[in-house]
């Protein structure tokens, strides 16, 4: 009974549902009255969203159409890399990009692995692996006690819970 227990902290994205949310945010806009008329669209391109209308207003409007529906399909909007959140005017058109970001960064998993050192149980060992954090101990409960903690740190990435074993 001496093996370790382990789970790893990731932060992926499902494509197919960010896609899904993309797809009806463009058919709520093209249904919706008050943006009949302004050139308003979403696309999704590769690892970027962008959204384009002919006021600042009406890009922020559809935004927030883009995260109701990207939260209703389970995805995390820290997923989103808003920036500045300003979109900005190119011509008549107003632009917003918004890139997707998926992995840990290094800051990031850094700063996971020193709240578990420190806040964490004793005999957790935390090792950072590419993109991704590998937690490992004697005991599952130790690990629950960590997967609880790492709910309730904010951190600037989506965090998923895989390879529970």
């Amino acid at each position: 009974m001496a093996s370790d227990s382990s789970f790893d902290v990731v932060s992926k994205l499902d494509r197919q549902e960010v896609d899904n949310a993309v797809n009806q945010t463009a058919k709520e806009i093209a249904q919706r009255y008050d943006f009949r008329g302004v050139g308003a669209s979403v696309t999704l391109a590769g690892d970027v969203i962008t959204m384009e209308a002919n006021s600042a207003e009406r890009v922020l409007a559809i935004l927030d159409v883009l995260q109701s529906k990207l939260f209703r399909r389970g995805v995390s909007l820290k997923a989103l890399d808003l920036g500045d959140r300003e979109p900005k005017p190119s011509g008549k058109i107003y632009r917003l990009a918004c890139p997707l970001k998926e992995g840990i960064s290094q800051e990031i998993a850094k700063r996971i692995t020193k709240a578990i050192r420190d806040e964490g149980p004793k005999g957790v060992k935390a090792t950072i692996q590419g993109d991704e954090v590998r937690v490992s101990s004697k005991s599952r409960d130790d690990l629950q006690a960590v997967i609880a903690l790492l709910k309730g740190l904010d951190v600037d990435a989506a965090l998923q819970f895989v390879n529970y074993r």
